[in-house]
Order: C-alpha cells, then sequence, then structure tokens
C-alpha cells in the first residue's frame, strides 16, 4: 500500500491509547465558544501528527490573528506535520476569510476542505469518495490540486423504484459480511428485489480501502485522513 492514512483521534482515545498508529491527527480543535480563538488545543503531541481544525462549533467573531497565533505555536511546540481546516458547514462568509487569512499568514500552507478550497492554492482535503463513483472522475476536478482524501468506512443503500432512487446511509457496525466485488469502485455489493423496488447495498471491506489506496497514490493523491475509531484495526 502506498498511501497510509493519518488517523484522527480525540483527547481521549489518545489518553487510553497503549500504542500510537504510525501517524496520527489531532481532533480537533474549535472556535472557542467562550474566546476569541481556539480551543481544545492538544497539550503534546507525537512528532510529525496533524493538527485538525473544525467548525462544529460555528465561527462567529473570532480573531484571526489570535488563531494563527495559536496555530504557529502548535506547528512549532509541538512538531506538527500540517494543519487541516476541516470545515464543513459551507457558504459562510465569516470562515472564507479566516481561510484565506491563514492560507497566506500560516508559516505551512494548511490543507481546506473542499468547501472552502476556492480561498487557497494549497492541498485540498476531499469528502470520502462516494462508492458509486469511479475515483478517476471524483479527483478530475482537482487536476491542478494537491489532493488529500477524507476515508471513511460507510456504506449506502440505493433503492430504486418508480419514485425515483432514494439514498440511506449504512454504518461502520452494520455493513455485511458477503457480497460481490465491483473493482471499478473499489467496493462490494449485494442486490435485493422485490416488485416494487430493487435495493442496491455498497460498501467497502478492508481490501477494497487497500486498493483505493493504491489506485489514489497511482493518480497523484498525497494523502490520507480517516477516523481512529474506525479505521485503527485495518491501519495502526
Amino acid at each position: 500500500m502506498a498511501i497510509r492514512p493519518f488517523l484522527a483521534m480525540t483527547a481521549a482515545e489518545m489518553h487510553n491509547c497503549t500504542a500510537f498508529p504510525s501517524r496520527i491527527a489531532w481532533m480537533a480543535c474549535h472556535f472557542s465558544p467562550g474566546g476569541s480563538g481556539l480551543s481544545n488545543l492538544p497539550p503534546a503531541l507525537p512528532e510529525d501528527a496533524l493538527l485538525i481544525v473544525n467548525d462544529s462549533t460555528p465561527i462567529h467573531g473570532h480573531d484571526p490573528e489570535e488563531i494563527t497565533r495559536q496555530l504557529i505555536r502548535c506547528i512549532r511546540d509541538r512538531e506538527s506535520a500540517c494543519i487541516v481546516l476541516d470545515f464543513q458547514r459551507p457558504d459562510h462568509p465569516e470562515t472564507a476569510e479566516l481561510v484565506k487569512y491563514l492560507s497566506h499568514t500560516l508559516p505551512v500552507s494548511p490543507v481546506v476542505s473542499e468547501f472552502y478550497a476556492v480561498e487557497s492554492d494549497g492541498p485540498v482535503l476531499l469528502s470520502p469518495l462516494p462508492l458509486s463513483v469511479p475515483l478517476e472522475q471524483y479527483l478530475s476536478g482537482w487536476k491542478n490540486r494537491e489532493i488529500w482524501l477524507d476515508l471513511g468506512c460507510w456504506g449506502e443503500v440505493l433503492t430504486l423504484t418508480e419514485a425515483g432512487c432514494e439514498s440511506t446511509p449504512l454504518p461502520p457496525w452494520d455493513l455485511p459480511e458477503q457480497g460481490f466485488p465491483e473493482e471499478k469502485l473499489h467496493c462490494h455489493y449485494q442486490i435485493h428485489s422485490t416488485e416494487q423496488s430493487a435495493e442496491f447495498v455498497l460498501w467497502r471491506t478492508e481490501a477494497d480501502l487497500f486498493t483505493l489506496l493504491e489506485e489514489s497514490e497511482a493518480l497523484g493523491v498525497a494523502n490520507a485522513v480517516g477516523l481512529f475509531q474506525e479505521l485503527h484495526a485495518i491501519f495502526s
């Protein structure tokens, strides 16, 4: 396997972990609910860990200069490999301005979620590859950017009826054990049908994730990030 993903860990997961994965990420710094900077900064990190900043707490009047100072201290004092701005609330002007500011003031180019990639010319973090989309097609709109993949283990149920197609997510703990391989999509599938509908169940096995990362490297993807709780048994 060419790409070994960073595994994002919470403070509790790090505290309870007896042997860290080879590549980890801190999940995550937030916009402080009672201040103008970031909260939940890591007290310490293994060398070359990623530092993730997310917007689970919405930005509201936070100070870009203070946030910059905090992140620079983290890079220097905690020897972080990189900063990931994993902002998942799209179309927020204040978030866009912060991404633009940090992209010009931080000493390293942050990895920016696809929702705000237009505000930066550095690496972009793409959402998990949809199970029904070929990888090369998914990457085609980002040919001039360094690409990072968010690696997920969720499955999908597509239910086709006369009214159309409905998609339902399938959590990692509820994935089937048996199915047919689909090599082009790096997934497995099952098909169930009745007189009224056809149901397609799609998910990725451990082997599918390995081949997905191999093709990703061949297509120029730089890195991948996933949740420790979902992937540690595979990639630790």
